[in-house]
């Protein structure tokens, strides 16, 4: 649920051109998605608990916490879904250009919110199945083209290309590596749907981490050395790209690989992001109309509907405004994340621990530094981009506090929460 391979990098290249950009891919890893890796894999294995984050923050910090870690992912999820919607008609309209015309590329962004709550109202098995193909169709294209590339060495300097509409700089493209680089945590809030999860989930991170890691780099340094611009790249500019290697028929198959993406990993996350009031409905934070499953799938069908609302009305805000709000939010919300593993390691030191962070408690402190310290350049993005009149940085003070008021509104109204569930539904499998 981290990548849906090399599609939406491109801005990267555009920002900080080849060299800095391939470093920025090698660092960020090391400094934002391993870090968070060793987190998920410790907490994970330990508690292996429905709703996944929210659990942890709740057990190491009370209620009030984990009701504000499960806000400010939902909210960070608004924006982060409305993302591969987008991608998905990025890539579309390489082929198809009438679906720029008007508002018909949010229509068909819609569609694909829509199919996929469905499907996921189908059941887990589903989306598992769908997830699984995808990853194998989604490396084709692009194992095509790091393959192509030494026989086009320096052969693209001169050549032409669609023009470019990106004024993604440096940093922006900073922004755009970390969201490809993130959502480890993802996955934990499916933990009881997953098999022997303190084996799996600390060997599949830290696996995980390297292979995402080699599926971004290598198609960039194989086009750096065909001599293309860096500034022949934007949001769904591989299409172009395949082009000049392949032909049509690698244009299109590429095009179809980054409408799969976009489908695929909103698929692959609408299961993770509805176990969220799934679970707070069941631990009494949340109406238990939000615990509803279908009777036949086990999907959490009100949860699904309530946040594909949410994720349609964010379908039109563009990619990188996307990418700015959804990190910063998300960032917040994975700080409380890192507070967590060091409070459950202050008051639960006999907690059984299939898996550690190195290094006993400093180590448990020190994990977290790099991933805070990256998302201040979140912040001084935010400046530069408007939401609703007003900074994105605003924006998202707005958003943190409302999860501050939401709290007090819903424990006044429920001060003994909203239900008692003393056992928890089967979900689907």
């Amino acid at each position: 649920m981290v990548s849906g391979g090399t599609y939406g990098t491109e801005d990267i290249v555009h920002g900080a051109g080849y060299g800095k950009a391939i470093l920025i891919l090698l660092l960020t890893p090391l400094l934002w998605s391993l870090p968070t890796a060793f987190m998920i894999g410790e907490l994970s294995s330990a508690l292996p608990f429905e709703g996944g984050y929210y659990a942890w923050v709740r057990r190491a910090m009370g209620n009030f916490w984990g009701f504000q870690e499960a806000w400010l992912s939902l909210v960070a999820s608004i924006f982060d879904m409305a993302i591969y919607p987008t991608l998905f008609v990025a890539y579309l309209t390489r082929i198809f250009p009438w679906f720029q015309e008007n508002h018909r590329g949010v229509a068909v962004a819609l569609g694909v919110v829509i199919v996929c709550a469905i499907l996921n109202i189908m059941g887990v098995k589903v989306v598992s199945t769908t997830s699984l193909w995808l990853f194998f169709a989604l490396s084709a294209p692009f194992a095509a083209i790091f393959v192509l590339a030494p026989f086009k060495i320096h052969a693209l300097a001169n050549a032409v290309t669609k023009p470019t509409t990106s004024n993604v700089d440096i940093l922006g493209g900073l922004l755009i590596c970390m969201w490809n680089y993130m959502g480890w945590d993802n996955a934990s809030t499916i933990a009881t749907e997953v098999e022997r999860p303190q084996r799996t989930y600390p060997r599949a991170m830290l696996v995980a981490v390297a292979i995402v890691c080699i599926t971004y780099v290598l198609p960039f340094a194989a086009m750096w050395i065909t001599g293309l611009p860096a500034s022949a790249w934007e949001t769904g500019a591989w299409a172009d790209i395949a082009q000049l290697m392949g032909g049509p028929v690698l244009r299109v198959a590429l095009v179809a690989g980054g409408m799969m993406s976009g489908f695929g990993m909103f698929n692959a996350l609408v299961m993770s992001y509805s176990r969220l009031p799934l679970a707070m409905a069941q631990d009494g934070m949340l109406p238990k109309v939000f615990g509803k499953l279908h009777p036949k799938s086990r999907a959490p069908w009100v949860a699904i509907i309530a946040l594909a609302i949410g994720w349609g009305l964010a379908l039109n805000l563009g990619f990188e405004r996307l990418v700015t709000l959804d990190i910063m939010i998300y960032g917040a919300s994975l700080t409380l994340e890192f507070v967590a593993l060091i409070f459950l390691r202050i008051r639960e030191p006999e907690l059984k621990r299939p898996f550690r962070v190195p290094g006993g408690l400093f180590g448990a402190i020190a994990v977290g530094i790099p991933p805070i310290l990256l998302l201040g350049f979140a912040i001084i993005r935010s400046e530069h981009e408007v939401v609703l009149g007003m900074s994105s940085f605003l924006f998202a003070l707005l958003v943190v506090g409302a999860g501050v008021v939401v709290y007090a509104i819903n424990h006044a109204l429920k001060p003994a929460g909203w239900a008692a569930v003393p056992q928890k539904p089967e979900l689907a499998a």
